[in-house]
């Protein structure tokens, strides 16, 4: 399989794709043509034999198909439960994507990408210098990226994070590293961060002098296995009720989303797709006008979707040319600060769950559907932890929120972090002078 430039016509496979991250043009990697399936033409039942069946064609004709499987298995070991909401009046479930190391969904393409990295190298280049990989983060996906590649041979890791604008904890997650892993603390947004890795690979001395490559939802090996993981909970969903499910998808710079449009361009069974966005509404502007206006992130409560300028928007309209079959396709809502705290105490009463604000924009979502649309199946992606968020949670459903084992592990680690100003020459230093 072939992927090109949502920019031009560069070709590439997609080992090349996942190690560059970023076309040389500054657009996005996207499949020639997507694989279609029939749902009874997958056998699996767990998330890494069905991720495995499906990124099969992904892989073909590259130096890693034979290891599909053992990146999936090694990768995805741990659980993603499908469950239905309880007390909920209809077919409403979740799917719980924060079971990984970190406690966010982020570990899934996170540790997904480290794996087919550390075996495509070998394969890729005589080159001993370190591959740098970039990424900018307005919470979860630092944390889950340093964690990922934590220590991995030949590979280091410059994360980016908005000084002030991600939670205690979330910040713990991104600077208890060291070692191959650098945490930059920069004075400005998500966009900003965004802005000076996307101007890394764009400036000449530093495609000559280092081996570039990013994390984010940008690079395709972040998104084959988050689109996994929306087939396999499409077909637990469809193989119990007969049923396709609507999918609710908390998004920020749109990986997770895109991710779930292309498992439904695939064939599996997803009746329809609903974003959830926080106060940072550049997505439901669009659907609504049709005009593209990328601007500056606000801070909200949901601080891993505050992003003003979605990358992957490229992506989704690649895949949907047509604005108005775009707007057919998929719908988007706006969640306000007061709303997600209002979901996070109404949910806690009726049903006994406790969600992160992402997550809460979801269910807010769902209740602001038709009363005709709500009769009908639906799957809410829980994409954190609510522990990581114990400051705007536990206020309002007054009690203390569990910390997972693991994310109690990584809050005794010392702290290391580098406060750069937002101005690309600065960091740009910083990275030449990396050894």
């Amino acid at each position: 399989m072939q992927f090109h430039s949502t920019r031009s016509g560069e070709e590439i496979d997609l080992i090349g794709a996942i190690m560059q991250g970023l076309a040389s043009d500054g657009g996005l990697f996207v499949p020639d043509a997507l694989p279609r399936f029939k749902p009874d033409e997958v056998s699996g039942e767990t998330l890494p034999e069905i991720a495995a069946e499906v990124l099969v064609p992904f892989f073909a004709e590259t130096p890693l198909a034979d290891s599909v499987a053992d990146i999936c298995n090694s990768a995805l070991n741990f659980p993603l439960p499908l469950r239905p909401v309880p007390g909920a009046e209809s077919d409403l479930s979740v799917l719980e994507l924060f079971h990984g190391p970190t406690a966010a969904f982020k570990d899934v393409g996170a540790r997904f990408l480290a794996a087919t990295m550390e075996r495509a190298l070998p394969h890729v280049s005589a080159d001993a210098r370190p591959l740098t990989i970039l990424v900018a983060t307005s919470g979860d996906t630092g944390g889950a990226v340093a964690a990922a590649f934590h220590r991995r041979e030949g590979i280091r890791v410059a994360v980016l994070y908005p000084r002030g604008q991600v939670s205690a904890r979330q910040e713990k997650q991104l600077t208890c590293w060291g070692d191959n892993v650098r945490a930059y603390e920069i004075d400005g947004t998500f966009d900003d961060c965004q802005a000076m890795v996307k101007e890394s690979f764009a400036d000449a001395t530093c495609r000559e002098r280092l081996r570039l490559s990013a994390a984010n939802s940008i690079n395709l090996g972040r998104l084959l296995p988050q689109m996994a993981y929306h087939v396999a909970a499409s077909i637990w969903h469809w193989r119990q009720h007969g049923t396709a499910a609507g999918f609710i998808v908390p998004t920020g710079n749109l990986g997770n989303g895109l991710a779930c449009m292309w498992a439904q361009a695939m064939g599996f069974p997803i009746r329809e797709i609903v974003l959830a966005v926080n106060a940072n509404r550049t997505i439901p502007d669009f659907l609504a006008t049709g005009d593209w206006q990328p601007r500056r992130s606000q801070v909200t409560l949901a601080s891993a979707m505050d992003v003003g300028n979605p990358s992957n928007m490229e992506r989704l309209r690649d895949l949907i040319p047509d604005f108005d079959a775009l707007r057919a396709a998929i719908r988007a809502f706006p969640v306000e600060d007061e709303q997600i705290r209002q979901q996070i105490a109404k949910d806690y009463g009726r049903y006994g769950e406790v969600w992160c604000p992402h997550t809460a924009t979801g269910f807010w979502t769902f209740d602001h559907l038709s009363p005709e649309a709500r009769t009908l199946p639906w799957v809410v992606c829980a994409t954190a932890h609510p522990a990581k968020f114990e400051s705007i949670v536990e206020p309002i459903i007054q009690r203390e929120v569990d910390v997972p084992p693991a994310l109690e592990a990584l809050l005794t680690k010392p702290t290391h972090k580098i406060q750069l100003p937002a101005d690309f020459s600065a960091f740009r230093a910083g990275l030449l002078e990396w050894s």
